[in-house]
């Protein structure tokens, strides 16, 4: 049952950071016999899935390097990191109650967010600094979490449940720090824009 809860607890909070590796990692984990998935998920080892999702890993390992089109494509997988992760949640419990499974897809669905929302505020405040370096090393620094994360939720899952409630710990805490920093980021640039433009209708 543990391990059952980590494998349903990691995936989602993994689909949260990166969709498409978490899906291509386990995938090829479970075809060469070292993950062990329930019946529910066992699609995710077939070719097809693996190759699909590797090929869109490789488009967001891209994506999310660009500061501007990170940004971007946070938003738009906002309406699909978090459904995945629920579905994902509730497959990794199998065939077990209807409504453990409806837990399972509700918690999953809220760690998937908090590991999205943090990832996109934290990348979208980082993003309002003009140089790239930052954007860089946040963005590799997201791939080594999800893919240690992820080893631990499937093979050491205690420790990663614990980890997992400091996560959450940290992400209730910094979240609405996040929104007030990039409101306020915005809210200056809007306000530099606004300041120079009457200046240059003067000059014209």
């Amino acid at each position: 049952m543990l391990s059952a809860l980590s494998l349903s607890a990691g995936l989602a909070w993994a689909s949260g950071l990166r969709l498409y590796l978490t899906i291509a990692l386990v995938g090829f984990g479970a075809a060469i016999g070292v993950v062990h998935l329930p019946p529910a998920l066992a699609f995710l080892a077939s070719p097809w899935m693996m190759s699909l999702a590797a090929v869109l890993a490789i488009v967001e390992f891209f994506a999310d390097k660009i500061p501007a089109l990170d940004s971007l494509w946070d938003a738009v997988h906002t309406l699909i990191r978090i459904p995945a992760g629920a579905l994902l949640a509730a497959a990794a419990l199998g065939h077990s109650d209807p409504s453990l499974q409806t837990l399972a897809a509700l918690a999953g669905g809220a760690l998937a967010a908090s590991a999205h929302l943090t990832k996109a505020g934290s990348r979208a405040l980082i993003n309002l600094s003009p140089e790239p370096l930052s954007n860089w090393i946040a963005s590799s620094a997201e791939d080594v979490l999800m893919i240690v994360g992820l080893t631990l939720a499937l093979f050491l899952p205690a420790v990663f449940l614990v980890l997992l409630i400091s996560f959450l710990c940290f992400a209730g805490w910094v979240l609405p720090r996040l929104w007030r920093g990039v409101q306020g980021g915005w809210r200056g640039m809007a306000t530099h824009m606004l300041g120079v433009e009457p200046l240059r209708g003067k000059h014209e």
